[in-house]
Formats: C-alpha cells, structure tokens, sequence
C-alpha cells in the first residue's frame, strides 16, 4: 500500500490542500526578489494574494505580480474588488499567513507603533488573532527586512525588531551581504527560496516538540593514504532533507555529518567527520541524550587497516589492500541500555523489501527506511519504503524535502503509538 501522510501546515486539524498566503510588498530596491517569491509560491499550489504599497509600485509593477499570482493585486484601501469592499479586512481572512517581502525600516516602524496609514500597514493590524473577536486561529505575521546597512543598525529600528518580536511576529533575516548603494553589510533581504523555505518551516506542525533528535547524513571516507580513499556516492541530500524536516518538526537536532558540499541548517548542532570511527566517536557522545536516532548516513563498510603514511607510488605490480569492517553504528545505538527511537535507512540494489527488513530485524531498530540506490543515489528526488512492525508502507517518488517531512511525520506516528 502507498502511505500518504497528513502533512499540513498550521490552521487547524483538517488537510488543505491549497494554502492561501497574503504577500505584502513595501518599497524597496529588494522588491524585485518578490517576484521570485511569488513564482515559487505559485509553484507550490500556494494562493498568492498580493498587496502592495504605493512606494513599492515605484519599484515593480502591480501587472508584474499579477501575472505571477493569477490575482489581482491591492495597492488601494478602498478597491471595490475587495471581500465586502473592506480590503483591510477581507483578504486576511481564511489566510495562513502574511508575509511582507520587503518591509523596509519605515514599515517596521510603523508596525511596531500600531501606525494604520495605508492598506497594508491597516490589514496587518487587523489580522486574525486567536481568542479576539471569536477567532480561533491566529494569521501570523512574516517580515522580511531590507534596508541599508546603517537603517538597520540604527538604535530605533533595533527597539522596532524586539517590539515585533515580543508581539510576535516572526522576523525573517536579514542577511549581510552587497547592498545596492554600494554598501555592504546586514540589511540585505533573504533570497525568495530562502524566505520560501523559512515561511514552510515555520508553518509546518511542531509534531516532535521537545524531542532532542540524533541524526547522520553524508558519505564516510576511508584513507588508502594521504590522498585516495574509500568512499561512496552519497551526496547527503536526503540526511540534509531529514534535518532540516525534523527541526521544522519543532525538535533539537545534532547533526553528524561526513563531508559533503551542502549548507546545514542553521539552528541545527553539526558535526563534520570524516571516517566511520570519527562518526562512531561523536555518536557515541551525542546518543545518550538523544530521544531518537536517524542514521541516514551512508556509512563505509570496511576500511582499509593499515593506510599508508605516504602516497602509494604506482607501479605494474598488483596492489593488495586487506580491508577490515568498520563498527556497526545503528546496530550500537539500538543495543544501548536505554537506546532512543532509532530509524536506520538502507540503499541496496535488489530484493529492496526483503532485504531492508532483514536488515531492520537483525540491528533491532523501530524503523528502517529502504531506497534503491540506482534510483537515489545524488538525485533530488526519492522513493522509499518504510518498513516497521506493523508491516511496508510505500511513499510515492517526490523531492527529497517532500519525502523527509513524510518520514519524519511518520516517525512522529510511531513514536506515539
């Protein structure tokens, strides 16, 4: 059978299966990186409803971000297009959230102060917030700040921040890089796919809340000498995936990875390895506090048993290397006295099924997450198997991100049973 997850964002118990998201844009040069955001929105199957102010409008059209959004764009408070001719009120109704990309200093100040002056400033007072006026669910509140590097600096705009951040809304960013007067410095807005990343994160349901979370990810390599080895093609996207899905889950994650080139998460603790044993080490630290355990990593197997100091100097006589095996750090963990959740995943290449259940049965782990190698391996989508006592369940080939918030809902399942 296919196991089709629950895997909703934030308002309320029920699947929906189009997300309505309010983008609010302010006047900034940054304003062309919300075109971007929309289009990846939309992407989605995300309802983009965009509204702007009359600065931004200086910046990009509103037929730019209508023809992106399939909407019609506000930039007015008394648009008679609008729900009940009340913008202000009608477009926030039923969404997920508001985020404003960018909200310049000037924006935040005004937000911070209850300052009402136009019809996005207005809307955002006027959101939905839980327990007022009978409305059950809150509308959070995304900014993405963009400003130059001495506005955001300033000792006003850092009192705005923690005004909206002990109101509650939600800051996102900024970065520090090249500004477009030339400076360079912090102010500058997230990139769309990052705020695009951020806004799912935030709006994913917390089912591991409180856990702490162990996980591996990436290939191990094994030194021949100084400058061959034995490795795999493990690229680490699927571990990076598990990671990122299991903060988003709302827990800690140590992350012990083995080298790779992608970016981890930023709130997750990472630690870069290189061989099995160094893996080994830093797990057997970090195992004892752990609440689960993900090994996703693609371990070595064998490991040459005595590398060479120098490089081996190639000659016409046959080299022999004695391989010896590498410690068995799933199997470790499960054995442990008081062993977390553990979930291992296996890559093979035939007989998927029987083969990862033998594998789940002989380390004695709650959960095995099975995978073609041919069909994985370096590739940012996945289809994979999960394999427990209560018997195969099949998730359908999707992204990698997909997949690792299937997983990790899954795990969330079991974990309460």
């Amino acid at each position: 059978m296919v196991y089709t997850p629950t895997i909703y964002f934030s308002r309320g118990s029920g699947v929906t299966d189009r997300k309505r998201i309010v983008l609010g844009i302010t006047g900034g040069i940054a304003a062309y990186k919300s075109a971007e955001l929309a289009r990846l929105l939309v992407q989605d199957s995300v309802e983009v409803q965009v509204l702007m102010t009359q600065s931004a409008c200086g910046f990009i059209t509103p037929a730019t971000l209508q023809a992106l959004s399939g909407k019609p764009v506000f930039t007015d408070m008394w648009d008679a297009r609008a729900p009940d001719n009340m913008a202000h009120i009608g477009l926030s109704r039923g969404a997920d959230a508001i985020v404003v990309a960018p909200a310049t200093a000037d924006f935040l100040a005004k937000l911070a102060h209850g300052l009402a002056d136009d019809l996005l400033s207005t809307l955002c007072l006027a959101r939905p917030r839980a327990g007022l006026d009978g409305a059950a669910l809150d509308c959070p509140l995304l900014v993405a700040p963009a400003m130059n590097r001495q506005m955001w600096d300033n000792a006003a705009t850092r009192r705005n921040v923690a005004q909206l951040e002990r109101d509650g809304v939600i800051i996102l960013g900024p970065a520090s890089g090249d500004q477009a007067c030339g400076e360079t410095g912090m102010g500058r807005m997230l990139e769309a796919q990052q705020i695009r990343d951020e806004l799912y994160s935030f709006l994913q349901p917390k089912l591991l809340a409180g856990k702490q979370v162990l996980i591996t990810a990436g290939p191990t390599f094994e030194p021949i000498d100084p400058v061959r080895g034995i490795t795999n093609r493990s690229s680490g996207k699927m571990g990076y995936a598990i990671a990122r899905a299991v903060l988003d889950a709302g827990a800690k994650v140590t992350l012990i990875s083995g080298p790779t080139g992608i970016e981890a998460p930023a709130t997750a603790r990472v630690e870069k390895v290189e061989t099995t044993g160094e893996m080994f080490e830093a797990v057997k630290k970090h195992a004892p506090a752990a609440d689960i355990f993900i090994g996703v990593a693609a371990v070595a197997d064998y490991r040459a048993e005595h590398p060479s100091p120098q490089k081996i100097k190639k000659t016409d006589r046959e080299l022999n290397l004695k391989l010896v095996p590498n410690p068995d750090i799933l199997a470790w963990v499960a054995a442990l006295p008081k062993a977390p959740f553990c979930v291992g995943f296996a890559a093979e290449s035939q007989q998927l099924d029987e083969q990862a259940d033998a594998k789940r049965r002989r380390k004695k782990v709650q959960l095995m997450v099975a995978n073609l190698a041919q069909d994985a391996i370096g590739a940012d989508d996945n289809e994979v198997t999960l394999l427990d006592d209560g018997g195969i369940q099949k998730l359908a080939r999707a992204p990698k991100t997909v997949v690792a918030r299937q997983i990790v809902a899954y795990i969330a399942k079991l974990c309460k049973s």
